[in-house]
Parts: C-alpha cells; sequence; structure tokens
C-alpha cells in the first residue's frame, strides 16, 4: 500500500485512525468478530482490510458460515457482528432475546439475486417470475423435470437447478419473492453455500439455470449468461429487465433486488475497537460496495444508518422479515420522523 494512502486520516464520526507508519498502536492487537452470509462477506472482508491497514493494533475476522449460520452464532454471543442477506427471522429474534443478546441492525448495500444460465443455453432469452415459480416451487420437485414443460419451444430435455444453500439468506429471499412463501422450494436442485461451486457447475452443464448474488455474477460473466426477467405486470418492461447496479438501487430489477445487512450486538459495541469498525465500515461502504460490485445505498441512507447506529436504535426494521419491494432510506427516514 503506498504510503500516502496508508498515512491518510480517516475521519469517522469524530474517530481518527492512523496507520502504524503515521505513529499507530504497536500494543496487543484487539479482535472484532465477523461470520454470516457469503453474499455480504466480499463487503466485510474488503473493510476488514482497509480498517486493518489503517489501525495495526486491531483484528478483523470475517467468517463465512451462512445467514442462518451466522445468526445462531451470533445470538449465542459468539461473534460481535453477523453479515446477513436478509433480515433477521421471528426465530432468530427469540434467540438472541433468550439469549440477552440485543443488536442494531444496519443496511449496508443493495444486492440483486441473478438468474443465470450456461452461455451455451441459446433457447433462453428471458424468463418470467411465473415460470421461475413453475421451476421451483415445493410442486414442481418429480413433476416438472423438463424445459419444455416450463414454457413451449423449449427443448424438450432435462432441468438442472442450481441454487444458494437453503441456510442462506439469498436462498430465503428467493423462495419468498418467487415462491409466495420463504424456505418454500423444490428439494431437488444442487445448492451451496459457496457461491463459486454454483458458478462452476452452471458454467460446465448446458442444461443448468441458477440463482446466484449479482456481485458474483460480475466477477464471473465470462462464464455465465445472465437472463432478464420478466416481472409480468409491466414494471420490468416488455421482454423484462436485467440487473445492474441502475435496475438495482432503482428497484426496477424486481421482485429481486433486495438490501443486505450487518447486526452489531450491543454489547460488542461498547469496545472501543468494534465501535471504531462499524464507524468505518459506515463511512466508506459507499465506496467499498461499489469496488466488490455491489450498489450503495447512497448518501443520505449511509447518513441514516449512521445516525441509527450512534443512536444504537435496536431491533429491526422488518419486524415481518419482509423485503421485497422496499426502499430502505424511505424506511430509515419514516423511523428517524415517528
Amino acid at each position: 500500500m503506498p504510503l500516502a494512502r496508508a498515512c491518510r486520516v480517516l475521519s469517522v464520526a469524530g474517530v481518527v485512525f492512523l496507520s502504524a507508519a503515521c505513529g499507530g498502536n504497536h500494543g496487543q492487537q484487539t479482535l472484532v468478530t465477523l461470520d454470516g452470509s457469503s453474499t455480504v462477506f466480499p463487503i466485510s472482508e474488503a473493510v476488514a482490510e482497509e480498517f486493518q491497514a489503517a489501525t495495526p493494533g486491531t483484528r478483523v475476522t470475517v467468517g463465512i458460515s451462512g445467514t442462518g449460520g451466522g445468526f445462531q452464532k451470533f445470538c449465542r454471543a459468539e461473534t460481535d457482528i453477523n453479515n446477513a442477506s436478509r433480515p433477521i427471522s421471528v426465530s432468530e429474534l427469540a434467540a438472541c432475546a433468550a439469549a440477552g443478546v440485543e443488536f442494531v441492525e444496519l443496511p449496508i448495500a443493495y444486492d440483486g439475486i441473478a438468474i443465470v444460465v450456461n452461455p451455451k443455453a441459446s433457447w433462453i432469452e428471458r424468463i418470467t417470475v411465473a415460470e421461475l415459480k413453475t421451476l421451483w416451487a415445493p410442486e414442481a420437485q418429480n413433476t416438472v423435470t423438463r424445459w419444455s414443460q416450463v414454457r413451449a419451444g423449449w427443448p424438450d430435455r432435462e432441468i438442472h437447478l442450481f441454487g444458494a444453500g437453503v441456510d442462506s439468506g439469498t436462498y430465503d429471499y428467493f423462495t419468498e419473492a418467487i415462491t409466495g412463501k420463504t424456505k418454500a422450494s423444490r428439494g431437488d436442485f444442487t445448492s451451496s453455500e459457496d457461491d463459486n461451486v454454483l458458478v462452476q457447475g452452471i458454467s460446465s452443464d448446458e442444461l443448468a439455470l441458477g440463482f446466484l448474488p449479482f456481485a458474483y455474477f460480475e466477477e464471473n460473466r465470462d462464464l455465465l449468461k445472465l437472463v432478464p426477467v420478466d416481472d409480468e405486470r409491466g414494471d420490468n418492461g416488455e421482454g423484462g429487465v436485467l440487473p445492474s447496479p441502475e435496475s438495482i438501487r432503482t428497484g426496477a430489477y424486481q421482485p429481486l433486488s433486495r438490501p443486505v445487512f450487518v447486526y452489531v450486538s450491543t454489547k460488542a459495541a461498547e469496545r472501543p475497537e468494534v465501535r471504531q469498525f462499524v464507524e468505518f465500515y459506515l463511512a466508506q461502504a459507499d465506496a467499498l460496495v461499489r469496488e466488490v460490485n455491489y450498489v450503495g445505498l447512497g448518501p443520505a441512507a449511509y447518513q441514516l444508518v449512521g445516525e441509527r447506529f450512534a443512536q444504537r436504535r435496536t431491533g429491526t426494521l422488518f419486524a415481518n422479515g419482509h423485503t421485497v419491494g422496499v426502499t430502505i432510506e424511505a424506511l430509515l427516514a419514516r423511523e428517524r420522523d415517528q
């Protein structure tokens, strides 16, 4: 890292960070622990790298257990922060409450769930939400097995489906948006918490279709073909809409645009290193999320998120877990004005 960059002063909500070359702390290291969503991992990893470069006295670890697996650890007070690609669930709220774990929920970016196929699948140019439901609904298992059953003119060949693991927030969001019920889908698909496994599977199978975070498509666009999604209400225009930073930010890519989050333990936030890390995260998020192919919330929304953390507003904005079609800035502004 160039010295000029390493020596820059990063002022975050009144906290000043300096690198070791500029006289940083050489004492005993403190530790900040994150776990959870593989979707949010690239964002938190990028923030952790920048933060550690600026504050060598603190070590930040970022694990990947999936959103659900991460919440299990978080609600047992085993981690300071949980990365989540969906809001906390009712059962997870109960688990945290039973263990006395309070938290601040912080939206940190937007992501889209991309529908992708093998580049050789020339026969599929777009797909409707209804066709996705036909493919993924629980009753499709052992019933909808060939592409010709989904749309006339598609090949009379086997369907091979790939998607996020069932403990993933991506899976939860996708099933809510497409089948209408969280965690409701056919079970005979190749699932993985590792999005790279999905990329490898789809890119080597011309009969494959899968869903994965848009950021992972961006990293692997030479291996996959992106499919426009038509919501059939006219909202997505004739022929559907492709996910892009603009269509995800504005909500035009419906119903598969979503916010992603970090959850911060209020007890952990009492420690200076955790508080400083979160303040750094929010101050740098707009730039860093774009570096790893996610979509920023925008300056006004990040200011509201920062206020939410500064005021330690506990609990969730999503009491019913629903995020389809939401605008983070509007939700936060409404909370502020209450």
